[in-house]
């Protein structure tokens, strides 16, 4: 599909840097269990969703390049995906509450639940959109693909930063 083939780069840099904050992650939670005695109910609350949010990009990704002759399938694949994103975020928001390592604040709500939740309701809502308005879907899409993407760097440096400061004292 020639709407696809322009969104090309798009994928492959955002693709790339999701592959790559996989791999940082993994460190990122090593080197915070290695100094710290880690909740794992923190972590399934405040890191894991990370690893999620970055796999789900890599998947958009890979699936916003494979050679598709016409949209639905990719579409409908989008929208499964934006459903069990946003279904994923709700489970992480209770599991933010039901933690007791550490009391969110409204930063850590809006990053760890509200945005992801938006991002995944407007990859499924594009998608939905996408046979009928296809170069808007496609705008949609991006955003809520470079949205995750954003929201998972975001937590990660938070995360560090916490560690590094905040357990310090």
């Amino acid at each position: 599909m020639t709407a696809l083939a322009e969104w090309t780069n798009f994928y492959v840099i955002v693709g790339s840097a999701a592959g790559a904050l996989i791999g940082l992650q993994f460190v990122v939670m090593t080197l915070v269990t290695a100094r710290a005695v880690a909740s794992e109910e923190a972590g399934r609350a405040f890191a894991t969703p990370n690893i999620v949010h970055f796999c789900a990009v890599l998947l958009m990704a890979a699936l916003l390049t494979a050679p598709w002759r016409e949209i639905g399938t990719a579409a409908a694949l989008s929208v499964v995906l934006g459903v069990a994103g946003a279904t994923y975020v709700l489970i992480v928001a209770r599991r933010m509450r039901a933690q007791a390592v550490y009391q969110p604040v409204f930063e850590d709500w809006l990053f760890h639940v509200l945005l992801p939740l938006a991002a995944y309701a407007t990859l499924a809502g594009s998608a939905v959109a996408a046979p009928a308005h296809l170069a808007a879907a496609l705008f949609g899409v991006g955003a809520a693909t470079l949205g995750l993407l954003l929201t998972g760097i975001h937590n990660t440096w938070d995360a560090l930063a916490y560690h590094a400061f905040a357990k310090r004292e």
